[in-house]
C-alpha cells in the first residue's frame, strides 16, 4: 500500500498536533512545521502528496509560502486559515492554493478535502503517457507544462487539475459529478457552473477556435472528454 504523506504547517502547536493525530489515524504519514521557513524546507526535502497550510505564520506569510512552493512544484496545497474574507481567499487561491477551508472547521469536512487534494496530486500507473502532442499544443504532464506555438501557456492550479483529469482519460467521458468531486472535492457535485466556467477558460487558452473545440469536448448533460484528432503521438518520458 502506498502511504500518502502530508505536511501540516501551523504555528499553533496544539492545533497542528490535533490535525496530525487525526491524519495519522486515517493512515497518512505526517510531518509538521510551525513556521514558513521550516515548511519550505520540509516541502523541498519530503515532496509531500499534500500541504495543509495556515496563512498566519510567525516568520513568512502563508501566501509567500504558497508562492515559494509554486516556484518549483505543483503539489496540492490546502489552506487552513482563520482568514475568512473573500479577498483573502482569492489572494491565496491566485497565489496557487488548490483549496481553502476556514477555521474553525469540522474534522470530517477537513478529511474529505484532504482526500480530494491527495487524489488531485496522485498519478495512476506508470503506463500513462506523460507527453501528449497535438497539432495546436503540447502537454507535459510530468513537468506540469504546456506549450502552444513555442510559448508556455499559464494555467491556474484548478485549470491544470481539470485538464490533467481529462487528458489522463483521453477518449473517455468524464462525468460532471466525477470532475467536480476530483477537482473541487466532495460537496461540489452540483456546482456544474464551475465546469462551464473553467472549460471555457481552458478553451480560450488552448483551442485554435474556442467556439468550435477540437480537443476539449462537451457531452451535453453528461460531462466532458479530451480528444486528440490529429493522429496523436504520445511519448513516454
Amino acid at each position: 500500500m502506498n502511504v500518502k504523506s502530508i505536511l501540516v504547517v501551523d504555528d499553533d502547536p496544539a492545533l497542528a498536533r490535533a490535525v496530525a493525530i487525526n491524519l495519522r489515524a486515517h493512515g497518512y504519514d505526517v510531518a509538521v512545521a510551525n513556521d514558513g521557513a521550516a515548511a519550505l524546507d520540509l516541502a523541498a526535502r519530503r515532496h509531500p502528496d499534500l500541504v495543509v497550510l495556515d496563512l498566519g505564520l510567525p516568520d513568512i506569510d502563508g501566501v509567500e509560502v504558497i508562492e515559494g512552493i509554486r516556484g518549483w512544484s505543483a503539489m496540492p496545497i490546502l489552506v487552513l486559515s482563520a482568514r475568512g474574507t473573500s479577498a483573502e481567499k482569492v489572494e491565496a487561491l491566485d497565489a496557487g492554493a488548490d483549496d481553502y477551508l476556514t477555521k474553525p472547521f469540522a474534522m470530517d469536512e477537513f478529511l474529505a478535502r484532504v482526500r480530494a487534494g491527495v487524489r488531485r496530486g496522485g498519478h495512476d500507473g506508470s503506463d500513462q503517457p506523460e507527453l501528449v502532442v497535438t497539432a495546436a499544443f503540447t502537454i507535459d504532464l510530468a513537468a506540469h507544462k504546456i506549450e502552444r506555438a513555442g510559448e508556455l501557456v499559464r494555467l491556474t492550479p484548478t485549470e491544470w487539475s481539470l485538464l490533467e483529469l481529462l487528458v489522463r482519460n483521453t477518449g473517455k467521458l468524464v462525468l460532471q459529478r466525477t470532475a467536480l468531486a476530483e477537482v473541487w472535492g466532495p460537496g461540489y457535485q452540483h456546482e456544474t457552473h464551475y465546469l462551464r466556467v473553467y472549460m471555457a477558460q481552458l478553451r480560450r487558452k488552448l483551442e485554435p477556435d474556442p467556439a468550435r473545440p477540437r480537443y476539449l469536448l462537451t457531452e451535453p448533460g453528461s460531462g466532458y472528454r479530451f480528444e486528440n484528432p490529429d493522429a496523436p503521438r504520445t511519448e513516454h518520458r
